[in-house]
């Protein structure tokens, strides 16, 4: 059952419509990611759901109750901003405890304990927040806002102010003590990395609609349109047409589609991932590599095969100019 439902909801900025007829439903320790370009509409998504911003159209139920008329602080709802907005001149332990102000002494510690057990940081409580890293800051506003008991936790931007090398860390670690307080959650964010490590599933978002929500998994190999697969990943298209014997015929090859596929007979555009491309050295291939970038892991090479410039990403080391013989490694045809 849905701890979370959103129905037909729009919201205008003036003359400007910022959310249109939107859709969506969380359900009890689900993790879900509103990703997008800026301006796309899911920071506002998350401020209507928050209270913050109100409800023009539609409406938005929470456990059951509709939060039209409810306001920021009637909502049993933890916010967790960009920059974790947590007091400086307050300890650990009193920032955790800012939301329980109504509640006896001993159990404000007792919850403060607890809180501090969940998020790893015993022994932290009587610092103040810029004697914290930016990981533990970050543990230090979700302890605050799991403290309340919240029925849904959102997120803005949470991994934007981690650093690289830890970010991943910090990901799984907040993943985890999410998934252990059984608190459903909704993130912001743009990056698609984020958004496939932390969410469950993923809304794709574009000029105010959600184009596409399902398991990232199911976004990446299934996308509905050229919008989703770009914002998912690196692409490579490619003009072909499909004959009535489901043969693909492109300016690369001929490839025979799975007889499953309900595909008609048809002019088509084939998105070709990177990863579904394989290259080895051959001077008698007809592929020349004409582009390449160092990329830590991997290297990123444009290669001209038949007239077609087509991108990649191998691990081996290839010289610009050098012949090579291009293989295809096709899992699933993505035709639009």
């Amino acid at each position: 059952m849905s701890v979370l439902t959103i129905n037909n909801l729009n919201l205008n900025f003036g003359s400007t419509t910022v959310l249109k007829n939107l859709h969506l439903a969380v359900n009890q320790n689900e993790i879900i990611c509103l990703l997008g370009a800026s301006g796309c509409g899911k920071t506002t998504l998350l401020k209507a759901i928050a209270g913050l911003l109100p409800i023009e159209q539609g409406d938005i139920h929470l456990a059951g109750q509709c939060l039209k008329s409810k306001a920021v602080e009637e909502r049993k709802i933890g916010l967790i901003f960009q920059d974790y907005a947590l007091f400086p001149h307050l300890t650990v332990a009193d920032n955790i405890q800012f939301g329980l102000s109504k509640l006896p002494k001993d159990q404000q510690k007792t919850i403060t304990e607890k809180m501090l057990s969940v998020v790893h940081l015993q022994g932290f409580e009587n610092r103040f927040p810029h004697e914290l890293s930016g990981g533990q800051q970050q543990r230090v506003a979700i302890a605050r806002a799991l403290a309340c008991q919240p029925e849904l936790l959102l997120l803005d931007e949470p991994f934007s102010n981690i650093d690289s090398q830890t970010r991943y860390t910090m990901i799984q670690e907040i993943k985890q003590i999410l998934k252990s307080q059984n608190v459903p959650a909704i993130f912001v964010t743009h990056s698609k990395e984020e958004a496939f490590a932390f969410a469950d599933k993923i809304a794709v978002m574009d000029q105010g609609k959600i184009v596409q929500f399902g398991k990232p998994n199911e976004l990446y190999h299934s996308p509905v349109n050229p919008f989703v697969a770009d914002f998912l990943g690196g692409t490579n298209y490619l003009n072909c047409n499909v004959t009535e014997d489901k043969v693909l015929c492109s300016p690369i090859g001929e490839f025979r589609l799975f007889p499953e596929m309900e595909v008609q007979k048809g002019r088509y555009r084939w998105l070709l991932r990177p990863e579904q491309i394989i290259l080895k050295p051959n001077e008698l291939g007809l592929g020349t590599v004409v582009g390449k970038l160092f990329l830590g892991l991997y290297y990123r090479y444009q290669v001209e095969i038949k007239g077609i410039e087509i991108v990649t990403y191998q691990s081996q080391e290839l010289k610009i100019g050098e012949q090579v013989e291009v293989g295809f490694q096709v899992r699933e045809f993505i035709l639009f």
